[in-house]
């Protein structure tokens, strides 16, 4: 997985920060975005990150996931 690829959310994840249901369980699963980056460095130093893929949906929202949670489409 790159930057600029497309991807679909494959395994049900649930957040709260959606925009449209603030505060309230929304599942993303099949949703579609873009990876808009994939963080695997700090500062120059490799790090190991829990949610390494940032995926874009829509104009004012993102998610952290892992790469078994997403597919490329």
């Amino acid at each position: 997985m790159k930057k600029g690829d497309r991807v679909r959310v494959s395994k049900s994840v649930i957040v709260y920060h959606y925009p449209k249901s603030k505060k309230q369980p929304f599942d993303l699963k099949g949703m579609e975005g873009e990876i808009v980056d994939y963080i695997n460095d700090w500062q120059g130093r490799p790090i190991s990150p829990n949610l390494p893929v940032v995926v874009k949906f829509d104009k004012k929202f993102k998610a952290h996931f892992r790469e078994d949670e997403i597919e490329i489409i």
